[in-house]
């Protein structure tokens, strides 16, 4: 059963000039990977990894060319092109992908970035994308455990902080006060489960919760630091958090702790602008 905009194995039928044709079964007949994207060495009989979509004619067609996302896949793309039916995103292939317009969060505007979901339309069986992120979204219950990692991908800012989609499925919110690194739209990052609220929400951080192994590794890190800067660090509890993340990878609290931890230790002195190795 031939997997419409998705990855297919596909045995080869028939060779000709513009390419060679694989077998698309019953329903699909033979299916015509062109030569351009076909291997040089392809024979009847060889097995070949290969993307199926519609060309500019609506007829079916293989590729070897990688698209930038397949059927059930979130990621961000570009708008390349607008008309009366909607948008056209550059995935990768010779054909746009529609972002129908009902299928627009907001009018898309051209020359943007939008994150989409790539579906196939059950109504017309072809590929188009969606900024209606939630509406392809899992709503049962999560059954996350507070501290577990996953895999986020930022969706949408908002007043709050950053919406993100958790592992692939259920949507989550990263709050404004508990971000300290820079994020953009489409960006896959790890993160934790904070906590699954009774409503359902899902509240995720992006490092874990606060521990003693976090705290003695985070230790080990400023001291190697340190170190190799002659023993003096330009950064202080006063230091902006961006600041603090960009040379720890950590929040600002985990660094006080973290610095307050080595000076009573007797190992760093703290300045008013600066670290240093006692």
């Amino acid at each position: 059963m031939i997997r419409l905009g998705e990855y297919n194995i596909l045995r080869v039928v028939k060779t000709v000039d513009f390419g060679v044709y694989l077998d698309g079964g019953d329903y699909w007949g033979e299916i015509l990977l062109p030569k351009e994207t076909a291997p040089a060495e392809c024979k009847e009989g060889d097995e070949l990894k290969v993307f199926i979509y519609f060309d500019s004619e609506d007829r079916v067609i293989a590729t070897m060319t990688e698209p930038k996302a397949v059927v059930g896949d979130f990621a961000l793309m570009k708008v390349v092109g607008t008309s009366r039916v909607g948008a056209f995103l550059d995935w990768g292939l010779r054909k746009d992908l529609l972002v129908p317009f009902r299928e627009q969060r907001e009018e898309m505007q051209m020359g943007r970035e939008y994150l989409v979901y790539v579906y196939v339309d059950k109504t017309t069986d072809r590929i188009v994308a969606s900024t209606r992120l939630n509406r392809f979204l899992d709503k049962t219950p999560a059954d996350y455990k507070p501290g577990e990692e996953v895999q986020l991908i930022i969706a949408r800012r908002t007043d709050l902080g950053y919406n993100v989609i958790v592992n692939g499925s259920h949507e989550a919110v990263i709050y404004r006060n508990e971000i300290f690194q820079p994020l953009s739209i489409g960006q896959h990052v790890t993160g934790y489960i904070k906590q699954v609220r009774e409503d359902g929400k899902i509240d995720c951080i992006l490092q874990k919760n606060d521990g003693h192994e976090q705290v003695d590794r985070l230790s080990a890190i400023i001291l190697k630091k340190l170190e190799e800067n002659g023993g003096v660090l330009q950064v202080s509890d006063k230091s902006d958090p961006a600041e603090i993340y960009q040379l720890f990878g950590c929040s600002k609290k985990n660094y006080k702790k973290a610095v307050g931890g080595l000076f009573k230790q007797h190992k760093v002195m703290i300045g008013e602008k600066e670290l240093k190795l006692k």
